[in-house]
């Protein structure tokens, strides 16, 4: 396993984005729509996989799905995992990153890009919370990609990607705190430039 933040001098750096309260109430509404079946999700998904959380990646690979790319941090609504779906989520780890709550870091995003660009499926290993790396997973994935995200309490949230949601998510992002210009040149930088 890779670690992707390897350079403490720059902790300030760390942080590109932070989720201000006053966004908090448009997150909740679910981007797309609610199942609970992960093999019924499956069937609606016709391109590159990104499975945002333990429970949902659990859920998918238990319908015998890997993810193309698949972000977990070990937890399920602030409290751990079990162990069975820890030890399936976190046994293929490839990246290991931190991103606290309620922001999106450096090391992250570029983890995601890296995820994205390789052929591999690769699970992104989160030390703080993976939760909010499903906005620019929606903006930086291919045309017709599918990022599947938990609703907690209700199901998998499945949102095919489309100009339109890509549009979206970047209206959103725009109104986070924070250096967006480098969070955009970082999200949509070539894998070689990072």
């Amino acid at each position: 396993m890779t670690r992707d933040d390897q350079n403490p001098a720059n902790a300030d750096d760390e942080q590109l984005l932070l989720l201000p309260d006053d966004l908090r109430h448009e997150l909740k509404e679910p981007l797309g729509p609610i199942e609970t079946d992960a093999s019924r999700l499956l069937e609606a998904v016709d391109g590159p996989l990104i499975a945002v959380g333990d429970v949902v990646t659990y859920h998918l690979l238990e319908a015998g799905h890997q993810p193309d790319v698949a972000l977990v941090d070990g937890r399920t609504k602030r409290e751990a995992v079990d162990d069975e779906i820890r030890d399936a989520v976190t046994s293929g780890a490839s990246i290991e990153v931190r991103n606290p709550p309620a922001e999106l870091s450096v090391p992250v995003i570029r983890a995601l890009r890296r995820a994205l660009s390789t052929d591999e499926p690769t699970t992104i290993l989160v030390d703080g919370e993976e939760d909010l790396v499903a906005l620019p997973a929606i903006v930086a994935a291919p045309e017709g990609a599918s990022v599947v995200y938990g609703q907690p309490g209700e199901g998998m949230v499945h949102v095919e990607v489309t100009d339109d949601h890509r549009s979206e998510m970047r209206d959103l992002l725009e109104r986070f705190e924070g250096d967006t210009e480098r969070f955009w040149a970082l999200l949509e930088a070539d894998e070689t430039d990072s």
